[in-house]
């Protein structure tokens, strides 16, 4: 799909094979998918509809737009998530932009375990989100338990217009409450039923092996200082007094953490430490409750 000596007519189908073959040549290993949600968002349609009409000549103008997104994706290695502007997170839309995370399929796992920690949908509960990004925990939990109380903090203003953004597209902006800074410091004197967090864990020593799509997000939502604890351990200190007797915490981690942190939730008083398992049975993270 190269400028020079390019084909005067290209089809939805044809221009999907060789994106999908460019793609694969990079190293991506969502070339297909990524073809398709590309092509779709350059021709305002949807990914059904490509194959639908997958004889269809592409315009012009079409190429154009398309060739400007393939190249991003491919040679910058930008997020589909930042191209498209969007990503689904538990069935709901959100917006994503270089401020905020991408919500991943993983931290659903989250949502799931705190939804059945959550078990009557009636109660006025108390929920804090610690580190929300694009509000996608919070705004999950809020659309499933409209009665409960959520509370969602970042140490970033800018993360936190996405997620008020997201809340007012949701209609469920009137639930929330958000609040700017770090860990606990927004919220102190207070308790919750449900403290939820996806922080940042990654060490810093080995952002050279990361992939490079993570360039494009933010790094105060990705590394954790050097080691990856930087944020887990004064969370996993401060955790207790936050929680309301018989309150939960979960939290996201890297496989490799759950063992500490499970170790710090326990000599911080905390019962009930366990690992959260996602469907592909990964650890995903550690859950714990106050007695």
């Amino acid at each position: 799909m190269s400028t020079t000596g390019e084909k005067q007519s290209w089809t939805v189908l044809e221009l999907l094979r060789w994106t999908t073959a460019h793609f694969e040549t990079k190293g991506i290993d969502t070339a297909r998918l990524d073809a398709e949600l590309l092509l779709a968002h350059a021709l305002e349609t949807d990914r059904l509809r490509l194959y639908v009409e997958h004889d269809k000549p592409v315009l012009e103008h079409e190429r154009s737009r398309y060739r400007e997104l393939v190249k991003r994706r491919g040679s910058d290695r930008v997020p589909v998530s930042q191209l498209l502007g969007s990503r689904e997170f538990w069935s709901l839309p959100f917006k994503v932009t270089s401020d905020v995370l991408t919500p991943r399929p993983e931290t659903e796992t989250l949502v799931e375990a705190a939804l059945a920690r959550l078990a009557e949908p009636g109660r006025p509960w108390r929920i804090l989100d610690i580190g929300t990004g694009s509000g996608a925990i919070a705004l999950s939990l809020s659309r499933e338990r409209p009665q409960a109380a959520v509370t969602a903090t970042d140490i970033s203003s800018a993360a936190l217009q996405i997620a008020r953004e997201n809340a007012d597209q949701l209609q469920v902006g009137e639930r929330l409450r958000f609040l700017e800074g770090s860990l606990f410091e927004p919220i102190a004197g207070e308790q919750f039923d449900l403290i939820v967090s996806n922080p940042p864990y990654l060490a810093g020593a080995c952002r050279q092996s990361l992939p490079p799509e993570l360039a494009h997000e933010p790094d105060v939502a990705l590394f954790g200082g050097p080691d990856g604890y930087e944020v887990l351990r004064p969370l996993a200190a401060g955790v207790f007094g936050h929680l309301a007797p018989g309150g939960h915490v979960l939290v996201e981690i890297d496989p490799g953490q759950v063992n500490q942190l499970a170790e710090w939730f326990a000599e911080a008083g905390l019962v009930d430490v366990e690992t959260l398992r996602d469907l592909a049975g990964r650890p995903r993270g550690v859950a714990a409750r106050k007695s």
